[in-house]
C-alpha cells in the first residue's frame, strides 16, 4: 500500500481538529458510534479550551482510483507557544495541509507556520475552511492566499469541516499531490528512526513517537538509542488508529509507536535516532533545534512534603513536553521547588493545569520573567534566570535582554492604535505589507512588523491589542536574539531586612512605580505588629519607594485604679523604650498569602 504522511498547520480556531474528525470519518478511521468531537484532543484540558496542546498522530487508510493508501496525519497546535510542537511534526512529513478560515482570512500564525513548512521543502496544500458561514468570505481569502503562496484558484480547496463539505476532494487532492516518503537523510546504513514525540506509561514505560526513515523495526527487535547509547528490547511496535494499535512491525516510510519498556525518562530523548542494536553506528539523523525557554518562573507546592511529588511530574512532562526545561531551586519563604522555562505565558498556565490534573498538585507559581545576557567587564557573559543571580554592580558592564520580530495582521483602520500600543511597550516600528490590494476590497488587512523586548509582550499586550483592534488582530513573535537594556535589580525591604524572593528586575525608569506599587500591597496585606514597620523599595543603595505600617498601642495603663500622674508616665515611658528594642532587633515574618498577592501582581 502506497504512504501519504501529511500535517495540518493553521492558526488557533481555523478549525484544525474538526477537520481532522472529518477526514478520520470519511476514511471509516472511527466508526460514528466511537465518534466524539475532536477526538484527537486527548487530554481535558484540551477539550474544555477548545484548543490543541499536544501533536496527535492519526493512520487512515483511503481508496483513490482502484489504490488502496495509508495516510498518516498529524494534528498540531495553532498558538504561537507551541510551534515547536509544529515545527517536530512538519519534520516527520511530507506535506502540509495550510488551513484558513473564510470568515478570518490569513492569521499570523498562519504565516508562522507557513514558513516553518516551506523551510522543510513540504509540499502545501491550501485550504479555506468554514465556508458554510453566512460571514465567509471565500473569494477574498482566496485572494490572500494566491498573493501569498503565488498558487493558482483551482489549487485551493474550500472545505467546510462541519457539514463534511469538500472533505472528499481534500483527500483524493493528499493523495495526488503529497509525495511518497523519500527520506531527506537517506544513507542506505541500515535501520533509522526518528523520534518526533514521547509519553510516559506508568506500566509500560516510555512509549516512543517514530518516523521510520530507512529499514523497519519488528517487535522483540532489540533497539539502540544513539544520543544516550542505550540498549533496550522493542515491547510492542504499532501505529495510532488514533488510539495505539499493535503491530508486528513498522516499514519504512511509516509513523507509529515503540513501547521501549525504559523507566529513567531522560534516556529516550526526543530528535534522537532509534537503530538496531546489531548496528549501532550508523549515522545520526539531524533532530531538532532545541527549544529555547525565553520565560521563566518558580514553581513550588503549597504543602512542603508534596516536593517529591513535584520532581515526579516536572521530570514526566519534560519527556512529554521536550520546550519545558526546569532546575531546583530554594525560596525563604515558599521552600523548595524548581525555577522552570516555557515558550510563553500559555505554556507556563498549561503546565502548571496538567501539573494539578495528572499528579494531584497544589502549585504556587512566582511572577513570570525573562532572562538577562550580563556582560561582565573582563568580556565574559552570563545568562540569568533569577534577579538574585544578578553580579555585583561594580562588575557589570551593561545587561541585555531578549528581543523579539513581532507580526501583527490587522484591518487598515486600526494601524494607528497598534503603533500607539507598541511604542508605549518600548517598541520599534519596521515596515507594513499589504495581503491585499487597494482594488479588491474596501477594508484592506495588514501585517505590521514590529520590534519589541519579550519582557513587554509577556503580561497583558496581547489583551490590550485585542482591545485596541476590536478583537481583529492576530500576533505572532519570535525570540531574535539579546540587546542592551537599562534595567535594574528592584529589592524589596521589610523592617530593615531584605526580601530576596521579591527581588524584580525592572526599567530604571519604571522602578519607582514598580516600587510604589510593592509597598503599597505589602502595606495593605501585612499585619500589624507591636513596634512600628518599615516598607522600603531599593534600587542598588537608594531607596525609591517607602511606606510604614504604624504599630499596635497595647494600652498598659488600663490596670492603674488611680493615684499619682507619674505612675502612668512610667509605664508609658517603659513600654516606648521596649517598642524601640523590639524595632531595632524585631522580624516581620510574610505569610505566604502575601507572597501570592505580590507575585501574581
Amino acid at each position: 500500500m502506497e504512504i501519504r504522511n501529511f500535517c495540518i498547520i493553521a492558526h488557533i480556531d481555523h478549525g484544525k481538529s474538526t477537520l481532522s474528525d472529518r477526514l478520520l470519518e470519511a476514511t471509516a478511521t472511527v466508526s460514528k458510534r466511537l465518534m466524539k468531537a475532536q477526538i484527537l484532543d486527548q487530554m481535558d484540558i484540551e477539550r474544555e479550551r477548545g484548543i490543541t496542546i499536544k501533536l496527535q498522530p492519526a493512520r487512515m487508510e483511503y481508496e483513490h482510483e482502484k489504490t488502496q493508501y495509508i495516510l498518516n496525519l498529524i494534528d498540531t497546535p495553532g498558538h504561537v507557544d507551541f510551534t515547536y510542537e509544529v515545527s517536530r511534526s512538519l519534520a516527520a512529513v511530507e506535506g502540509a495541509i495550510l488551513l484558513v478560515d473564510a470568515t478570518q482570512g490569513i492569521q499570523a500564525q498562519t504565516l508562522a507556520n507557513l514558513f516553518l513548512a516551506l523551510e522543510q521543502n513540504l509540499t502545501i496544500i491550501p485550504v479555506i475552511n468554514k465556508i458554510d458561514l453566512p460571514s465567509a468570505r471565500p473569494d477574498e481569502v482566496s485572494r490572500e492566499i494566491i498573493h501569498l503562496l503565488g498558487c493558482d484558484m483551482d489549487d485551493i480547496v474550500r472545505v467546510s469541516a462541519k457539514t463534511g463539505e469538500g472533505v472528499h476532494e481534500l483527500l483524493s487532492r493528499i493523495v495526488q499531490t503529497v509525495p511518497p516518503p523519500t527520506s531527506r537523510e537517506k544513507k542506505n546504513t541500515g535501520t533509522r528512526a526518528l523520534i518526533f514525540d514521547s509519553l510516559y506509561d506508568e506500566y509500560r514505560g516510555v512509549v516512543a513517537y517514530v518516523r521510520i526513515i530507512e529499514g523497519a523495526i519488528s517487535k522483540h527487535n532489540n533497539i539502540f538509542f544513539k544520543a544516550t547509547a542505550t540498549k533496550t528490547e522493542a515491547l510492542e511496535v504499532g501505529y495510532f488508529k488514533p488510539k495505539m494499535v499493535p503491530s508486528t512491525s513498522l516499514e519504512e516510510g511509516e509513523i507509529g509507536y515503540i513501547v521501549t519498556g525504559l523507566h529513567d525518562v531522560k534516556e529516550c530523548g526526543v530528535g534522537d535516532t532509534i537503530t538496531l542494536s546489531s548496528t549501532p553506528k550508523v549515522q545520526s539523523l539531524p533532530g531538532y533545534r532545541a527549544a529555547m525557554p525565553m520565560v521563566f518562573a518558580g514553581l513550588f507546592c503549597r504543602d512542603g512534603d508534596q516536593f517529591q511529588y513535584l520532581r515526579d511530574g516536572v521530570e514526566k512532562l519534560k519527556l512529554n513536553d521536550a520546550a519545558f526545561s526546569f532546575e531546583p531551586e530554594h525560596s525563604p519563604a515558599l521552600g523548595y521547588g524548581f525555577r522552570c522555562g516555557f515558550l510563553g505565558l500559555l505554556h507556563l498556565e498549561i503546565i502548571q493545569e496538567r501539573l494539578k490534573r495528572e499528579y494531584n498538585l497544589d502549585l504556587v507559581v512566582t511572577t513570570p520573567s525573562v532572562a538577562y545576557n550580563i556582560i561582565l567587564k573582563d568580556n565574559t557573559s552570563v545568562i540569568i534566570h533569577n534577579p538574585l543571580e544578578l553580579p555585583d554592580g561594580n562588575n557589570i558592564e551593561h545587561i541585555q535582554e531578549p528581543w523579539t520580530k513581532v507580526d501583527i495582521i490587522s484591518p487598515e483602520p486600526y494601524i494607528g492604535n497598534i503603533m500607539s500600543l507598541v511604542a508605549e511597550k518600548k517598541g520599534y516600528y519596521k515596515n507594513t505589507e499589504y495581503l491585499t490590494s487597494a482594488t479588491e476590497e474596501s477594508v484592506r488587512r495588514v501585517i505590521l512588523h514590529f520590534e519589541l523586548p519579550l519582557a513587554s509582550i509577556l503580561v497583558d499586550f496581547y489583551d490590550t491589542l485585542k482591545s485596541v483592534s476590536s478583537g481583529y488582530a492576530s500576533l505572532n513573535y519570535e525570540v531574535t536574539g539579546y540587546r542592551n537594556a537599562d534595567v535594574v535589580r528592584l529589592d524589596v525591604i521589610v523592617a530593615e531586612d531584605t526580601v530576596d524572593s521579591l527581588a524584580t528586575m525592572v526599567y530604571r525608569d519604571q522602578a519607582y512605580f514598580e516600587g510604589k506599587k510593592i509597598v503599597k500591597a505589602l502595606k495593605d496585606s501585612l499585619p500589624r505588629q507591636q513596634f512600628e514597620i518599615k516598607l522600603q523599595a531599593a534600587v542598588g543603595g537608594k531607596i525609591v519607594a517607602a511606606e510604614r505600617i504604624s504599630a499596635l498601642r497595647k494600652d498598659v495603663t488600663v490596670g492603674l485604679y488611680g493615684g499619682d500622674v507619674t505612675r502612668k508616665q512610667k509605664l508609658l515611658e517603659k513600654q516606648k523604650k521596649g517598642k524601640k528594642r523590639m524595632k531595632a532587633s524585631g522580624k516581620v515574618e510574610i505569610p505566604t498569602d502575601t507572597f501570592l498577592k505580590l507575585l501574581r501582581r
